[in-house]
């Protein structure tokens, strides 16, 4: 879905893009709850399916209401175009894989959610693309050595999950440019507290599942573009865009979509046609009502973030305390670059007791809830150790940078006061353990 560039504040955006109805229309985004659309001749259905007009034929590629909260996020970004999917995992493999074939590399950030570091490291490595992924703190020569001549995308997560680095997206741009495309996941700050695109890289991606949504109601995905790409300066690197798709009668994306419109015409058009992890219009609904008090919600998240990780830091129980907003942590100048107003909701934290600590802990919270989400309304936190990690040992899971009594904290919207009295009082039981 095309969109213009963003002319209103975040809030605005946040609330009235997207969407624009008419006289005597729906105020709210309507549901467009129907697999197909009817036309009255072949012509005009033939014209659809050629790319020569737009239009809806079936909801496996676009439906009506998808194009209009993807509009919404496209502006939030400050991209040209946009698509939603099912799920984050189904943004990041499509906006891959729109680069990509059997023979292609790329070059990923090794802070990483888990799910795409697996995505990259073994699905997309059984389809013959291989992935050589960096530190996010490499320098810039470092960084550059990792290309290669079928290299075809860089990749990188604005805030990683759950490790909390902060990428030096301006320096990964300034790289990637010398060859391709960067494409930085977006989901932990929002385009609230961090926009990409006005630090160089070239598609966003979103779990929208997370902030966007951000009362754990719907599964979705979204792939921004910024629309600055120059597909036809790198043809020989990108033919899937810069010469004749036979699936297509022969179209040229970048030819007749241009820089603005050829990523996401192609990645829909090709590639959700083939694959299909479309978005339901019902999840893009309940997205959209997420999107209109997002401004509102992030700072708060931030706001609870911050106090959370000053008590925990503060506490005899707790070895260290994982979050860019402190200033001992190793982000934290680059997080005022990046992130000024603040990251997100999620902290992370070790206990000296280990398992037998983070264990008693887990099981004295009251109000903060046991969760494998993250970046909800509601606070809930998660140790590896014993729960998505639970079959590796302790020497295991040290080596794997995730130690027994680590615990993931995501701090929703409830009063601070509030979640610091549980926080106490859970620690207080695995000061019990550690005894």
């Amino acid at each position: 879905m095309e969109q213009n560039q963003r002319t209103n504040g975040i809030g605005t955006d946040c609330v009235q893009a997207g969407y624009h109805p008419g006289n005597g229309e729906p105020r709210e985004v309507p549901i467009y709850q129907s697999t197909t659309f009817k036309y009255d001749t072949s012509e005009d259905m033939g014209k659809l399916f050629d790319l020569q007009a737009s239009g809806y034929f079936y909801s496996r590629l676009q439906n009506p209401t998808n194009d209009y909260v993807a509009a919404k996020i496209a502006a939030l970004e400050g991209g040209t175009a946009a698509m939603l999917t099912a799920s984050g995992q189904a943004a990041n493999f499509l906006a891959l894989f729109n680069l990509c074939e059997a023979g292609s590399h790329v070059v990923a950030s090794s802070s990483i959610y888990g799910g795409t570091f697996n995505l990259l490291n073994v699905t997309m490595k059984k389809m013959g693309i291989s992935c050589t992924f960096v530190s996010p703190d490499a320098a810039e020569e470092e960084l550059d050595a990792a290309f290669q001549d079928n290299t075809r995308a860089m990749f990188g997560e604005t805030i990683a999950n759950p490790a909390l680095t902060v990428l030096d997206i301006s320096l990964f741009a300034k790289v990637a440019h010398a060859h391709v495309p960067l494409i930085v996941d977006n989901t932990f700050p929002t385009p609230v507290n961090c926009r990409p695109f006005e630090w160089g890289a070239d598609i966003v991606t979103h779990s929208t599942t997370k902030y966007m949504d951000g009362h754990g109601a719907a599964l979705g995905g979204a792939i921004v573009d910024s629309g600055r790409f120059d597909w036809m300066a790198h043809k020989d690197k990108f033919p899937g865009l810069t010469t004749p798709d036979e699936s297509y009668h022969g179209i040229v994306y970048a030819e007749k979509f241009g820089r603005e419109g050829a990523f996401i015409t192609k990645a829909t058009s090709q590639l959700m046609r083939d694959l299909g992890p479309m978005q339901s219009p019902q999840n893009a609904f309940y997205l959209n009502l997420g999107l209109e008090s997002l401004h509102v919600r992030m700072p708060r998240h931030v706001e609870n973030a911050q106090a959370c990780a000053e008590f925990l830091e503060a506490q005899p129980e707790v070895t260290f305390v994982n979050y860019p907003g402190l200033p001992g942590n190793r982000y934290y100048e680059r997080a005022k670059k990046y992130l000024p107003h603040g990251g997100c909701g999620v902290v992370t934290f070790e206990l000296r007791g280990g398992r037998p600590a983070a264990e008693a802990f887990m099981k004295q919270l009251r109000l903060i809830a046991i969760e494998t989400h993250v970046a909800d309304a509601r606070s809930c936190c998660l140790n590896p150790a014993t729960s998505t990690h639970r079959q590796l040992t302790d020497e295991q899971l040290k080596e794997a940078g995730v130690p027994a009594g680590l615990i993931r904290l995501s701090c929703g919207l409830e009063d601070k006061e509030d979640l610091i009295r549980d926080l106490r009082q859970a620690l207080d039981a695995a000061g019990r353990a550690m005894a």
